[in-house]
Formats: C-alpha cells, sequence, structure tokens
C-alpha cells in the first residue's frame, strides 16, 4: 500500500501538476490528525513518510524531563537514556508508536487529502488560465439562462453573463455561441468565478483590434470609446505617423472592417472620429456627423459651447440627446450646443464669422462629395 500512495503521488505530480511536497505535507497533517482521532491519543506525534524505503510510521515525541508530570508530553532521563546514553535533560525523544492497521487509516486519510488537493489544484490551474483572458474577448456558447444571469461555457469554466450586462436589442437562446468580454475573474473556494459582459466599451475596442490589424499592430491606436450599447458608439482613433488614415483603416475598403463588427454588435451604429489633443477638433470630429462652426473652450472647467449651423442642430444633438451624450462621454469635455441663431443673440459670434463659416463648411461638403463621387466613378468602370 505505502509503496502504490508514493506512486500515486508522483502520477498526480506529473500529470496534475500538483507539487509532490504539497501532497506530502497535506497527507503528514492528515495522517496526524487521525491518529490522534483513532487512537485518542494527546500525545505530539510526528509522521514520517520515506519514499526511497517505501514505509510511513508514526513517532510519539516527547520532553526528557527530572520528575514525570504527564507521561504522554514527557519522559524521565532514566527512562530516555535506557533508549539512548547520550541524551540529556531538555531533549526530546522521538518513540515509534505505528500501530497495527495503520495503513487503513493512512489510505482513508490520503484519499480525503488527495481528492481535496487535486479539486484545489484544478481550480487554481483554471483560474490561472482566465486571470490572464481578464478585460478580453472570448467565444462561449450558451448553457442555460435563469432571471440573474446566462450561463456561458467558456471551455473549461461557466461564466455568468448578468442580466444588465445584456444588449437589450438581442436575444439569447441556449446553445448560441457569442463573443463575450471578460469583465472580472475571482478566486472562490467553488472555483472561479468569471463575470462577462456585452454591453462594455472594452467588447467595441477589442473587436476593432481583431478586425484591424492596424490597432492589434500598434500602429493605430484606440484612444477613447464611449458606447451605448445596441444602439451607437464613438470611437477615436489616433495614429503617430501622418503617412497613415486611421479612421480609413478602421473603417476598411468599402466599410468592410467596420461593418463586421457592427453585424456582431447586431446593427450598432458605430461612428469612427480621429482623436486630437486640440479640445476644438476633438470635440468637433466627435460630434460627427454634424458640423462644427466654432468651438469655444473653457480650460478651467474643462468645458466646450459648440456652435452648429442651425439646420445641424438637431444632428449634433441627436436622438433624445445621444450624439451630443456620446461625443462628451468620448472627450472627457462637456459639451454645450448652441445654433447659429441662437450664439448671434447671445453675442458670441457675428454675422461676418457665420458666413465664412458656413462658406467654409459648404466647400468640405462639396469636396466629400466630389471624393465620393469618384469613388462611384471608379467602381462603375472596375
Amino acid at each position: 500500500m505505502n509503496r502504490e500512495l508514493f506512486d500515486a503521488m508522483n502520477y498526480l505530480e506529473k500529470e496534475k501538476g500538483i507539487n509532490k511536497d504539497i501532497l506530502m505535507e497535506a497527507l503528514e497533517a492528515a495522517l496526524i490528525s487521525a491518529y490522534k482521532k483513532n487512537f485518542k491519543s494527546a500525545t505530539n506525534v510526528r509522521v514520517d513518510l520515506n519514499e526511497e524505503a517505501g514505509t510511513m510510521g508514526v513517532f510519539a515525541q516527547k520532553e526528557i524531563v527530572e520528575e514525570v508530570e504527564d507521561h504522554n508530553q514527557q519522559i524521565s532521563l532514566e527512562e530516555a537514556q535506557g533508549i539512548n546514553p547520550a541524551y540529556e535533560i531538555g531533549d526530546v525523544v522521538e518513540i515509534e508508536v505505528t500501530p497495527k492497521d495503520f495503513g487503513r487509516i493512512a489510505a482513508q486519510a490520503a484519499k480525503q487529502v488527495v481528492t481535496q488537493r487535486v479539486r484545489e489544484a484544478e481550480r487554481g490551474i483554471i483560474y490561472n488560465e482566465y486571470i490572464d483572458r481578464e478585460e478580453d474577448i472570448m467565444n462561449g456558447t450558451i448553457q442555460r439562462m435563469d432571471g440573474r444571469f446566462i450561463y456561458v461555457n467558456l471551455g473549461k469554466v461557466e461564466a455568468k453573463l448578468p442580466e444588465s450586462e445584456c444588449m437589450p436589442t438581442e436575444t439569447y437562446n441556449v446553445h448560441d455561441r457569442i463573443k463575450v468580454f471578460v469583465t472580472k475573474v475571482e478566486n472562490t473556494n467553488k472555483g472561479p468565478n468569471i463575470f462577462l459582459s456585452r454591453t462594455h466599451p472594452g467588447l467595441l475596442k477589442r473587436l476593432f483590434e481583431m478586425e484591424v490589424p492596424e490597432i492589434y499592430d500598434g500602429t493605430v491606436e484606440v484612444r477613447s470609446v464611449a458606447r451605448e450599447a445596441g444602439d451607437r458608439s464613438k470611437i477615436s482613433v489616433h495614429a503617430e505617423d501622418p503617412e497613415i488614415d486611421p479612421v480609413g483603416s478602421c473603417v476598411g475598403q468599402k466599410g468592410q472592417r467596420v461593418q463586421t463588427i457592427v453585424d456582431e454588435l447586431k446593427g450598432e451604429k458605430i461612428d469612427i472620429v480621429e482623436w486630437s489633443e486640440d479640445p476644438v477638433v476633438y470635440v468637433s470630429n466627435a460630434l460627427s456627423p454634424s458640423k462644427v462652426i466654432r468651438v469655444n473652450v473653457d480650460e478651467d472647467e474643462k468645458a466646450t459651447t459648440v456652435i452648429v449651423p442651425d439646420y445641424q442642430l438637431s444632428l449634433a444633438i441627436g436622438k433624445r440627446g445621444q450624439n451630443a451624450r456620446l461625443a462628451a462621454k468620448l472627450t472627457g469635455w462637456k459639451i454645450d450646443i448652441k445654433s447659429e441663431s441662437e450664439a448671434k443673440e447671445e453675442g458670441l459670434i457675428s454675422e461676418e464669422e457665420i458666413e465664412e463659416s458656413i462658406q467654409a463648411l459648404e466647400y468640405e461638403d462639396s469636396l466629400e462629395y466630389e471624393e465620393s463621387y469618384e469613388d462611384m466613378d471608379e467602381d462603375l468602370f472596375k
């Protein structure tokens, strides 16, 4: 039995990655406890596990004293020197007290210890594997649902997708395969507790990393993400190399890259804007697709007043204020939007400045129209 026990520990170390020394320590503690429980002993004992000899034994430890008061804990000098003449007062004598049927007790204790340690080790391995996937995308399969969570099988563990982290535009069914964002990984006594999301802005960022090679290799950087899941999102991107178009890289040829992400998010609209350290430019870009006449900046309050053409006011604000709200989240600046008429009444802009700005916007629109016309013309003659 003893040799089989040591062989089993070596197997567990090799196959399960469980440190044999940890197993041995746990087994020694379990055997001591089992010995005291089964033989009603109050004596201090030590268990010796000898792998080379394939043996195990129990040894009572007693202190050498001049006058014995507790026979379970102490031994007289005379009796100790009968075992070994070199013993002195204060030394500890070990006397073997291994019971005849200790092998049966050892087998039971070993089974309990090994089972417990294997479970703990497997939990630890799974936890270490998934803690590295925190704030990352994973593929999973929906296993079941209740009133609070959707349970998603990630391969080695079942993770939780809370109802609050589900997209309102999506319908979830058992056996559906979905991409999920890992928000948190907890280590508990019952194993890893993994929480997921479909609404987290990080999901959008990771999807762009997967679809846009320039983002994955760092040529284009995602600077900020603002998201109202299932409806609309804004993402700002930047490239240090002036020769690289960060927005164009994300959109892809004929919009293929961004369309793949839109399809994954079930039609969620995505505005891709270019980041700028200049708040005037950045806020103007963030309010896309609306056109901006002017941006007045208050650095102290980190607030901006944005003036837009009258016909662009509703577009700039967006449905239920969504466009302005997302732009503010994206840039980190407060945004107060005013129409050109309102700004003129408040003396924020003159008539001449309005006319110049409108002409500039019309010129930009004409350039965009020419570019789109040329692209369409090229497609027709391919």
